[in-house]
């Protein structure tokens, strides 16, 4: 997948890092051509000096091919110009903001852009956002090694035990909200239809949890 990320600092590069491991492409914009120095030796990014919403910019770094964008500059009003550009316009899959100010967060939830809070564990969560779009990110700990979200159970897991979404040492459902209250698990307890689970997984079981959750092969 080719990512565009606007604004090479901490949180852009560390984004910028994680995703060329995984093997994406990435274009990275930031007005200042010397942030690029920052960059770490070995990650083919490429990098456009100019703004975020500036669409001959934009284009420059491959929106038009881009299955996700990403904006965590230092300006919230950048982010969100640039975000809603990348939607509105490029139609870009999967869009990500940064936000300083957390009185406008109902401004990116009316647009339904998934925001991250400028904290050190940014990086990991826009990560998380990108790849695992089907939970709601809550927190995240522990210098970013564990991370709390709520999944909305399935229909092919309702009737299933509870214990069967969990993994010793790295997966685990820390509570459960049904019909508007909630409980912690017990052994042999199950799900039920409109259950959200409440888990906390270490960072790099993310995938296995996602296995996890997915209807057994027929």
């Amino acid at each position: 997948m080719h990512v565009v990320i606007v604004g090479c600092g901490r949180v852009g590069i560390e984004t910028t890092r994680e995703l060329c491991k995984r093997g994406h492409t990435v274009a990275i914009i930031d007005r200042r051509a010397e942030a690029f120095e920052k960059l770490p030796p070995g990650f083919d990014a490429k990098t456009v000096v100019g703004t975020g919403f500036d669409r001959s910019v934009l284009e420059e770094a491959g929106i038009k091919e881009a299955g996700a964008f990403v904006a965590v500059t230092n300006g919230d009003n950048s982010n969100i110009v640039a975000a809603r550009i990348a939607r509105e316009h490029y139609h870009v899959p999967k869009v990500v903001a940064r936000i300083y100010d957390p009185r406008r967060a109902e401004i990116y939830e009316r647009l339904a852009i998934p925001t991250v809070a400028s904290v050190r564990w940014s990086a990991a969560q826009i990560e998380f956002l990108l790849f695992h779009a089907r939970e709601e990110l809550k927190e995240s700990f522990a210098g970013g090694e564990l991370l709390r979200y709520a999944v909305t159970i399935p229909d092919h897991l309702v009737g299933r035990p509870i214990a069967g979404v969990e993994a010793r040492g790295r997966i685990s459902v820390v509570g459960v909200e049904r019909g508007g209250g909630g409980f912690l698990p017990i052994e042999g307890a199950t799900f039920q239809q409109g259950d959200v689970a409440h888990f906390v997984v270490v960072k790099e079981a993310m995938d296995q949890l996602d296995l996890l959750l997915q209807p057994a092969a027929e």
